[in-house]
């Protein structure tokens, strides 16, 4: 028989357990629709998860912190989902969101070029549209490892093995696919409405060069699709401000192959640099620091001591 503390002190009292979606719709129709996940004891959950004793409970919607986050994951599952069905001998490895969006590492035999992408997100569009379940399930790690291995994604094998912190093992399955996740995941594909894929770049299997490269898809999910334009014209004006654009533009310096990340400074640039230089220098004076020079080259014993010559051979 719990007893629910909700975010304003009020309690609601349950002659049996619950779930999170029941209690959302306990207190109004609106909420429930609105719900999207739960935080239980300051554990995000989904809406299926079961309350079965006294709890601290809020209710998870897109106007909460926490609810940007799990959009993104969701809808990063979702791609997952739509890279499987379009190219079944694809190897799933492993994702997360990021600041303003989020990203999963794939292997494929060939490049994903831009065609994918479009190709990809469509894929994406039509199971938001089909308003799937994405039903969560518990395996023992041996029984995860088992499953993985058994439909050929080793990727996942090698995560649950590195993992060493848990024996029990979060599922989530949509349709025929089914991925790792501790969630909680948006458990219906048709309030994944709002996303793009960006762009697709090369990254190493658990971020080490000594490993095989796999490719990263980039993709960005919001609530709005006013969020989302907003967002896509902000990185258009930070790409306009693109510090390689403006010295190609402006005469300024360019960068070539010959010398990976290193400038080559025409006049006007250089002459820029050399009036702030002129600056600096000034004002480090007025505050009596005093200007020493290192030698450009040096021999490597001093890279080997600093630990950096085996990073950067």
């Amino acid at each position: 028989m719990p007893n629910i503390k909700l975010p304003d002190g009020s309690i609601k009292k349950y002659k049996s357990n619950v779930t999170v979606a029941d209690v959302a719709l306990d207190i109004g129709e609106g909420l429930a629709r609105a719900a999207i996940a739960g935080k239980v004891a300051n554990k995000l959950v989904d809406l299926i998860y079961e309350i079965k004793e006294d709890v601290d409970l809020s209710i998870i919607t897109s106007k909460s912190p926490e609810g940007i986050g799990i959009l993104r994951d969701s809808t990063n599952y979702l791609l997952a989902a739509a890279v499987k069905e379009i190219f079944p001998d694809a190897q799933v490895a492993t994702g997360t969101v990021t600041e303003d969006g989020f990203y999963y590492d794939f292997y494929y035999k060939r490049p994903f070029t831009p065609e994918d992408l479009v190709t990809i997100q469509k894929k994406m569009i039509e199971l938001s549209k089909k308003d799937s379940l994405i039903i969560k399930k518990t395996l023992l790690k041996n029984q995860a490892i088992n499953l993985f291995d058994a439909i050929g994604e080793s990727y996942k094998v090698k995560t649950l093995k590195l993992n060493k912190n848990s024996e029990e093992i979060s599922l989530y399955g949509l349709d025929k696919f089914i991925d790792i996740s501790n969630g909680p995941y948006i458990s219906k594909t048709g309030k994944l409405k709002i996303f793009k894929l960006m762009k697709v770049a090369g990254a190493y299997w658990q971020g080490d060069s000594k490993n095989e490269m796999l490719q990263r898809i980039y993709g960005t999910a919001w609530f709005s699709k006013e969020e989302l334009n907003e967002y896509l014209a902000q990185l258009e004006e930070a790409e306009k401000r693109d510090h390689r654009k403006l010295g190609k533009q402006l005469d300024l310096f360019h960068l070539q192959d010959d010398a990976p990340g290193m400038v080559f400074w025409h006049p006007k640039g250089w002459a820029i640099w050399l009036e702030v230089e002129k600056y600096m220098r000034k004002m480090l004076m007025e505050y009596g620091y005093e200007e020493i020079k290192t030698p450009t080259v040096l021999d490597k014993n001093l890279w080997e001591k600093s630990g950096h010559w085996e990073t950067y051979q």
